[in-house]
């Protein structure tokens, strides 16, 4: 893999905690809004720019896209963000619930994305690629970083451990979630030559989380070059940022299903359309979750089930038809339900494990849903046997935590300067 070190815009040490975010795509305006109140320095003012105007404003307004470019300039020029004076790579750790993962932030070669050497296994929607590429294209800066991952390398793990035992740029515990972000620099030449070589003998990198993002990118390098009438293939804007964790360390949590109606079932005739494929077992009146793969968690008017996907409802060999997303999606969502489509249809919704069991139930009993599906999550294993297939998973199959916090570092597209 193609990867550089650059010169990244950060914020001084003393504003870091405040100007950090959560990523754009997960949370609404609303949330952010809120997150941002009394805050100048947040990045939200930058990433989802739509807070700054009346509740209501369509977020992919010219006007909005606008207002990043204002802000971003704004922050450079007041000095909350400030570009190091050469090129380096940096490392960003996170800990969520006593667990460390730590991730190389690098520039990622578009070149590699187009050879499909960056590996995805989720398809993307032409309007969210459109409107990051809005965001990149304006601000011409990857602001927020894609999550990569890698197979485990030990020549970066040793490079990593030895220089987070030095003391970091940036160490808080952000809010709401609880979890640390650790952030150093690497500015020693040999090892940043390391880390450039070390990548250089990995055969792919694997998307876990940012696919229109990293389309996004590459789609707006794709764009300069060709508008560059003496393009060279080694300008900034050949490059996105990311950030690259082992895959042995990354964390993926069940992403579950609500669904809004038994397509005119009752509980018991739904009970028994499920029996088919599922052994059913009560559970009490409680979501519990599910242990292993191919069980799976229902709740359903105040009543919780294990249900355990019976020999022979899938192929082993397949590694899509086996997930146990696709289970659920056929057997229960589609041919006892009728729900087609996942991206489409309006009786189905998705909630990521991070919010816990009690979200899910909450909002059946509320009556707001009819009922709840929790699933075991899938591997990282499964993630990257899928990818190496040239094959695509089900939507909403993988929640990744913790969620990469945007501004630590930002890369800009244009040229830097000599």
């Amino acid at each position: 893999m193609r990867v550089k070190p650059f010169k990244g815009i950060r914020p001084p040490r003393e504003l870091a905690e405040r100007i950090a975010s959560r990523p754009y795509d997960v949370l609404n305006s609303d949330e952010a809004r809120e997150e941002a109140k009394g805050n100048a320095y947040s990045l939200y003012h930058i990433i989802k720019p739509e807070i700054d105007f009346p509740a209501g404003t369509d977020e992919h307004s010219p006007a909005v896209y606008d207002r990043a470019v204002i802000h971003f300039n704004r922050f450079r020029a007041d000095g909350w963000l400030v570009q190091d004076d050469r090129e380096q790579y940096y490392i960003y750790a996170q800990t969520m619930n006593g667990k460390t993962q730590y991730g190389l932030v690098v520039c990622a070669y578009v070149g590699d994305y187009q050879a499909g050497k960056i590996k995805k296994h989720e398809l993307t929607r032409c309007d969210k690629e459109e409107d990051r590429m809005k965001h990149v294209r304006n601000c011409n800066a990857n602001i927020e970083p894609v999550f990569f991952a890698y197979p485990d390398h030990a020549t970066l793990d040793e490079l990593v451990a030895r220089h987070t035992q030095t003391a970091p740029e940036y160490d808080f515990v952000a809010r709401p979630e609880n979890f640390r972000h650790t952030f150093w620099t690497v500015t020693d030449e040999a090892d940043i030559a390391r880390i450039t070589e070390a990548f250089a003998s990995i055969p792919s990198l694997y998307i876990a989380d940012g696919h229109h993002r990293s389309a996004a990118a590459a789609r707006v390098g794709v764009e300069k070059a060709r508008q560059n009438p003496h393009h060279r293939g080694n300008e900034e804007y050949n490059y996105f940022m990311a950030v690259c964790f082992p895959a042995s360390q990354l964390t993926i949590i069940d992403y579950n299903r609500l669904v809004k109606d038994l397509n005119g079932l009752s509980d018991d005739a739904f009970l028994q359309a499920l029996a088919k494929n599922f052994t059913v077992e009560p559970k009490g009146n409680e979501l519990f979750k599910p242990v292993r793969p191919h069980q799976f968690s229902l709740y359903l008017s105040g009543n919780g089930y294990a249900l355990t996907a019976k020999e022979g409802t899938c192929d082993k060999e397949d590694p899509i038809g086996c997930l146990d997303v696709t289970l659920s999606s056929n057997l229960i969502l589609d041919e006892i339900l009728g729900i087609k489509d996942l991206r489409t249809d309006q009786r189905v919704d998705f909630v990521g494990g991070i919010r816990g069991p009690g979200e899910l139930k909450r909002r059946v009993d509320s009556g707001e849903m009819r009922m709840a599906l929790a699933l075991y999550p899938v591997s990282m294993q499964q993630i990257i046997r899928i990818a190496d297939s040239g094959n695509i998973m089900p939507p909403k199959t993988t929640w990744f935590e913790p969620k990469l916090r945007s501004g630590l570092v930002i890369h800009s597209l244009a040229e830097p300067l000599a």
